[in-house]
């Protein structure tokens, strides 16, 4: 306590406080430079990797939670109860997301996808329009976990052999399978939305309210975007036959070590649990009397998808060990973005800087915030890390949403919908992989990429918009 007066004192001389009492004033534009202070410190360290998502989350709030906190210009409260108040908001998106990650990951190994594949490769033979909506499909179905890598490899394996024979545009394989795992990646376990989720408060029913404007995406990618690519491709090329021997060539698994833990004996019933678990969650979202946690469903459906598909208690083991590294590497961000939040909400920096919003923004514009954060988000996720944007930025812009009268749901579904430009960005570290596998200049790619998402973000927008989900304008 002695060395918090001290403080104060030399505080006081600097005119900041009051040693009686804060001076209210002067302390919310102290608190409004820590929380600015702040989002820059968090930014640079991010930006510059001088720290991981996981440490910099919880010790560059700390930080400035400590110094709010010692200069008397926080909020009412201590340090501890701000994070578990903030571990509790993310408790269950958390958990949601340790069993959605090990499901798809245990889906992938029995080989789920792999029937899928192989019925796109042999329907498509030689024809490049058929080729190209077959990468399209198949990029979606193995999108479904949410993880761009897995995409990536599966796709590229696929298909790439089959452009390289038909002399087809590999350009256009890139561009395909970046927008479909860019729409897959809003589902509830993808990256961004568990931050959203985790940020804004909100559950899984989020789903509900994207899936509109993710299945226009998804068909607007396959007959619309694939289409037109086979068209052009078709007048280039012409069209060639695969004899029965290269189709088998192509989609035979040589690696032995996949092989082994391929369950082609227990497709129907994984394809069976995987659509199950899938429609009861979105179905759960408008009735009642069916909704069940989704954290319930996933840890369900991961457990029955190891009993049937690895009944050996080693295989069990094994499989989730595997598995593991990438479920927790995303379920310690959560549990970090909930510390961090609750730091930064609990110490009053939150507000601090969404009243530093509402003096800049005229009243006017104020009705057309959630359209206004929709706009930001498309170059916020671009030029910005998802950490950062959703930890960093969507806070004290949602704070201000709710001062116009925006809802949690409709801060978090505008935040998103940048989303459509995110995959894009630089800061993206799989898609280094793309590139170096397709043999891609990245300012080709992302030009003729963009184009294209240019017409996924309209959907996005407008879907949310005419379902009644964002408000366009709130009168003041």
């Amino acid at each position: 306590m002695r060395y918090v007066a001290t403080i104060q004192i030399i505080l006081f001389k600097l005119g900041w406080i009051k040693v009686q009492g804060i001076n209210k004033r002067k302390g919310v534009t102290m608190l409004t430079i820590l929380s600015y202070a702040m989002i820059i410190v968090f930014m640079y360290v991010i930006l510059t990797k001088k720290m991981t998502p996981f440490t910099s989350l919880i010790i560059v709030p700390l930080i400035f939670a400590i110094i709010a906190k010692l200069t008397g210009v926080s909020a009412e409260g201590n340090i501890g109860e701000w994070i578990m108040e903030g571990l509790a908001t993310t408790s269950n998106t958390g958990i949601m997301l340790l069993f959605a990650i090990l499901f798809f990951a245990i889906m992938l190994d029995a080989g789920l996808f792999d029937p899928i594949t192989e019925r796109m490769i042999r329907f498509a033979k030689g024809d490049p329009m058929k080729v190209l909506i077959a990468t399209a499909v198949v990029a979606a179905a193995v999108s479904l976990n949410g993880d761009g890598t897995t995409t990536t490899l599966i796709c590229v394996s696929a298909f790439l052999p089959i452009y390289k024979r038909l002399n087809m545009r590999i350009m256009n394989l890139g561009v395909l399978i970046i927008m479909q795992n860019t729409i897959m990646n809003l589902l509830p376990w993808g990256g961004p939305t568990a931050r959203a989720m985790a940020v804004m408060n909100v559950d899984a029913d989020i789903l509900a309210y994207l899936m509109p404007g993710m299945v226009l995406s998804i068909l607007y990618v396959i007959f619309i975007v694939a289409r037109y690519m086979g068209r052009k491709e078709r007048e280039r090329l012409g069209i060639v036959e695969f004899t029965e021997e290269e189709i088998a060539e192509l989609v035979t698994i040589t690696d032995p070590e996949v092989e082994a833990i391929r369950r082609p004996q227990n497709w129907l019933f994984n394809a069976i649990l995987t659509v199950g678990l899938i429609a009861w969650l979105i179905t759960g979202s408008f009735v009642d009397a069916v909704s069940v946690p989704p954290l319930v469903l996933f840890m369900v459906g991961t457990v029955l998808a190891l009993m049937v598909n690895y009944p050996n208690l080693k295989d069990q083991g094994t499989r989730i060990a595997e598995n593991a590294g990438d479920a927790v590497s995303v379920v310690i961000l959560v549990f970090a973005a909930g510390a961090f939040m609750g730091l930064f909400q609990g110490s009053g920096m939150a507000d601090a800087m969404a009243q530093s919003f509402v003096t800049i923004i005229p009243d006017a514009l104020g009705g057309f915030w959630g359209i206004i954060v929709a706009l930001i988000s498309a170059p916020g996720t671009f030029f910005i890390s998802n950490d950062g944007f959703y930890f960093g930025i969507l806070p004290p812009l949602a704070e201000v949403g709710f001062s116009y009268g925006f809802t949690n749901m409709e801060m978090a579904l505008a935040s998103l919908m940048g989303q459509a430009f995110h995959l894009l960005s630089p800061l993206v570290a799989f898609i280094y992989l793309l590139l170096r596998l397709l043999d891609l200049d990245m300012g080709e790619w992302q030009k003729e990429s963009g184009k294209w998402l240019l017409g996924v973000f309209i959907i996005f927008i407008v879907t949310i918009v005419l379902t009644g989900n964002l408000r366009v304008f709130i009168p003041q």
